[in-house]
């Protein structure tokens, strides 16, 4: 058993609900340029998250454990000894409607194609796009 003092407290909330608050040893996150790995005793920073998948290393279930959750954007807060995830939406993998995700991610693919000179909206396409495609790929690795 990990000692208590060498894990991380771990906290993912989205504004419907709290989906983990347990000590962890490692977690990984999807920050907007790319994934990143907080252990104990990190230094402190605040990041933004895409979409993808919030790992957490050594839950409730033990130290071997890992859990996921997909997440879709928000924002994280890394201090040495705890790290708060505040997600838009956060879904277990058992959770996510894959047709649904397909749909969105056809809807994204018709947005992008239909976004003519709009920077703004290529940019919202891209977002539906990433937040459908982390939906269906975590939804992918469960089974």
């Amino acid at each position: 058993m990990a000692d208590e003092t060498n894990q991380l407290r771990v906290r993912l909330v989205t504004p419907e609900r709290t989906l983990f608050d347990h000590a962890a040893v490692a977690v990984e996150l999807p920050a907007k340029n790319g994934y990143m790995e907080t252990l104990y005793g990190a230094a402190p920073l605040m990041a933004e998250l895409g979409a993808g998948d919030v790992t957490l290393h050594g839950g409730p279930d033990g130290p071997e454990s890992v859990t996921r959750y997909n997440v879709s954007w928000g924002f994280v807060e890394v201090l040495p000894d705890r790290v708060t995830i505040l997600a838009s939406d956060a879904l277990k993998p058992e959770e996510i409607d894959v047709p649904r995700a397909q749909q969105q991610l056809d809807r994204g693919h018709k947005m992008w194609n239909e976004a003519g000179d709009s920077e703004e909206a290529y940019t919202e396409a891209l977002h539906v796009i990433a937040e459908a495609e982390a939906k269906l790929a975590t939804a992918a690795e469960k089974h």
